[in-house]
């Protein structure tokens, strides 16, 4: 296994998802309300599209990178009334607490996976992202990576990604006993205009 290669893939993967953008901010939010594992799971959801798309870009997959450019228009569209109606949700909603049922933790941690899942795949452009970094770091292009080196850059990325997941859902679980609900409240009303504030930029962002 080429090590170094994972590891810078890992890297990649660790800094696309570190900066706070709508899905850190679920994130934040939902370790606060329901926990550290409703959390880390909405993270794993985006690592995983993270991964999808890093999949695409590595094995150079050209009809599938066609496909999400030509529909990149409805996919982003898709995406802000996404962001809109779970902003809506924050603003409106009272603050969740831990279920108390384990039926209704798994249906949430499915919800939790789904939501971020779809919201990432909503970014078609991370397709193109990701051919331009692994060719950089990889030193040709991907029509061009084995099996094996692409397989490994995928791993990486999504072990990166998770790890960022994992070190801020875990960073804020830390802290989260130590506030009150009241402050849970304004954050997700914080996280709700902040969502609201995200949709209509990237619908700004079609005209």
């Amino acid at each position: 296994m080429d090590f170094l290669l994972f590891f810078k893939s890992a890297f990649v993967g660790f800094s696309i998802a570190a900066p706070v953008g709508p899905v850190g901010l679920l994130c934040i939010q939902r370790t606060l309300a329901s926990g550290f594992g409703s959390g880390l799971i909405s993270g794993l959801g985006a690592a995983s599209a993270d991964a999808v798309y890093g999949a695409i870009g590595a094995f150079g997959l050209t009809a599938a990178m066609l496909f999400f450019a030509e529909i990149r228009l409805p996919l982003t569209l898709a995406g802000a009334v996404f962001l809109l109606w779970l902003g809506y949700r924050l603003l409106v909603s009272e603050t969740v607490t831990q279920a108390a049922e384990v039926g209704d933790v798994r249906r949430g941690r499915t919800r939790d996976f789904l939501s971020v899942f779809a919201l990432t795949l909503s970014s078609p452009v991370t397709i193109f992202s990701f051919i331009a970094v692994f060719a950089a770091i990889s030193g040709q292009q991907p029509e061009s990576l084995s099996a094996d080196e692409a397989g490994i850059m995928i791993v990486g990325v999504f072990a990166g990604s998770a790890l960022w997941w994992l070190l801020l859902s875990s960073g804020v679980h830390l802290v989260r006993h130590r506030l009150k609900p009241s402050i849970y409240t304004g954050i997700s009303r914080i996280a709700g205009i902040a969502l609201i504030g995200f949709a209509l930029w990237q619908l700004m962002s079609l005209l």
